[in-house]
């Protein structure tokens, strides 16, 4: 196994060694079936953003052939909710098909979904492997332009169904989500590169006081904005980076 640490202070040392002991505990659960080769990292524990009791744990499983619904509920039981660790299942034979869906098990549900561009990027550009290949044995590298059209299908697709729906953003986790994810959207499109959700906040179109809040939330601070100023600040932000695309 290969866990990849970021010795950039001793929070970051110590978010590497909790992950080291998360990841391989699954790792071995998941080399143990017959059907799964590889487990790759993404998201911010890949890119080095990852907070402990934050962040989720993005992880993508490749089998040689689909897993059932069975098999997956079986490979995530009795593991720790508080963990957040999610696996998107992908078979093999599928890789290259970007709108595939496949199972994936993300805060305790089991859904089908894409494995989109975003995490493709992260994965190819910042991903390690936990259990066998490395991300770039497996998925393409992708150019500049290649994330600049994942970040605009992030954009056209989730964020503007989200956008026609106001009321969505009356949830505070949702609106702290849409005002860290426009800015990384922005800077995508702008830049050809991915941000991490840290960076992001200080690039939020967002008054300087909500800025801080974002940041002490996104540092686990228990932290409460204005229900509905949040709401329609994150609103206008989403409608109008939308638009941008």
């Amino acid at each position: 196994m290969n866990v990849r640490f970021y010795l950039l202070d001793r929070v970051t040392f110590m978010t590497a060694c909790h992950a080291r002991v998360v990841l391989d505990d699954f790792a071995s659960r998941l080399a143990a079936h017959p059907r799964v080769t590889d487990l790759l990292v993404a998201g911010s524990l890949a890119t080095g953003d990852h907070l402990p009791g934050v962040s989720d744990l993005d992880l993508v499983a490749i089998c040689s052939a689909p897993l059932t619904e069975p098999e997956v509920r079986a490979l995530h039981d009795g593991i720790d909710p508080a963990l957040a660790l999610g696996c998107v299942y992908v078979d093999q034979a599928s890789v290259a098909d970007v709108a595939r869906r496949h199972p994936t098990w993300t805060h305790g549900v089991l859904v089908q979904r894409i494995l989109s561009g975003v995490t493709r990027a992260e994965l190819v550009r910042h991903g390690y492997a936990v259990l066998g290949r490395a991300p770039g044995e497996i998925f393409p590298a992708m150019t500049d332009d290649d994330v600049r059209e994942a970040g605009r299908a992030e954009l056209t697709g989730y964020w503007s169904w989200a956008a026609r729906r106001p009321w969505l953003f009356l949830d505070p986790v949702m609106a702290d989500l849409s005002l860290t994810s426009m800015a990384r959207g922005r800077h995508t499109l702008a830049h050809g590169a991915l941000l991490t959700k840290s960076r992001a906040v200080g690039q939020a179109a967002a008054p300087p006081w909500l800025i801080d809040q974002l940041a002490a939330r996104r540092r686990g601070e228990q932290v409460t904005s204005p229900r509905l100023r949040t709401a329609w600040i994150a609103w206008r932000d989403a409608r109008r980076t939308v638009h941008l695309t």
